[in-house]
């Protein structure tokens, strides 16, 4: 066996034995009362804590297009909040981005209690082309070796929407911040190749039983930004979580699937949960979504 294989084995083992740790210890955390006297209380981590650590698989599907659905999406993280209000239309389903953990470190606890239950469904959109010039920065501790890079965003190209796998809900302090988040993708110019290697680990419990496998991380193509739909009205200890998710997708190169593998979504973002359950099939992983700051604007930690 080679070096690299037995390298990816002992981290695989230790990724998901942390896993079924944290899943003990967390299940302690339900049944404890906090200090509010409430119980099943989980506490949300700080932005920079949840954002810091969440990182997407974004699979390739199959083309589902659903029910006509326009959303007014507004954005919300503070440096574009200038750009106008824009009525979008969701058109073809193209990915599912999946909760992962990199090189078989494990989001702390607490964090991992909420990132293990983003799941986000991405519809193809059309809007008006911003031309915004901004610095991002790597905001995962694992990529602190990377550069920061000047892009320029364009022409909206995704919508990301909140679901769940399965019929498998979160808590309702988790589902309380999971769904509302929205993502719209803009395409990102110039690409920059990442060119490196990384070993993704699922968390979420729907797709455990998928193997760890290795990504090779090529260009950037997106960076998705958080929105606000409808100006649906949003508690603010959630808001001030949810403005700062950025996310760059870069392409990545995986192996696929050894079959098809099959999943019924339903939509939790309270505007969109009249939407029917969508039958999905997921090929290969195509994109890996990290987290990043832009021009400078770091999550608080607090």
């Amino acid at each position: 066996m080679s070096l690299l294989r037995q390298h990816s084995r002992r981290l695989s083992e230790l990724a998901r034995t942390t896993i079924a740790v944290l899943a003990l210890v967390s299940a302690g955390v339900f049944v404890a009362a906090p200090a509010s006297g409430k119980p099943n209380e989980l506490t949300l981590p700080s932005p920079l804590r949840f954002v810091s650590n969440l990182d997407l698989e974004c699979f390739k599907t199959d083309p589902y297009q659903p029910p006509y659905v326009s959303v007014l999406t507004r954005h919300i993280n503070p440096v574009l909040t200038d750009l106008p209000e824009e009525q979008v239309v969701l058109g073809s389903r193209e990915q599912l981005c999946v909760p992962v953990a990199k090189n078989g470190v494990i989001p702390p606890p607490e964090v991992l209690e909420f990132i293990r239950f983003v799941d986000l469904s991405c519809y193809r959109i059309e809007g008006i082309t911003v031309d915004r010039q901004l610095r991002l920065t790597q905001l995962n501790p694992q990529l602190s070796d990377v550069p920061d890079k000047t892009v320029v965003i364009t022409r909206p190209q995704q919508l990301c929407v909140p679901v769940v796998k399965n019929g498998v809900y979160p808590p309702p302090e988790v589902l309380e911040l999971v769904r509302y988040i929205d993502l719209k993708c803009y395409l990102a110019e110039p690409q920059y190749s990442m060119d490196r290697t990384l070993l993704l680990t699922h968390l979420n419990q729907v797709l455990y039983n998928l193997p760890d496998h290795y990504a090779g991380v090529t260009y950037n193509k997106q960076l998705c930004v958080p929105v606000q739909k409808n100006n649906q009205p949003m508690p603010p200890y959630i808001y001030n979580i949810v403005q700062y998710i950025d996310l760059e997708k870069y392409d990545i190169e995986t192996p696929v699937l050894p079959t098809p593998y099959n999943l019924q979504i339903d939509h939790i973002n309270p505007d969109l949960t009249w939407l029917p359950t969508e039958p999905v099939t997921l090929y290969h992983g195509e994109q890996l979504a990290l987290p990043v700051a832009k021009n400078g604007l770091i999550p608080p930690d607090f």
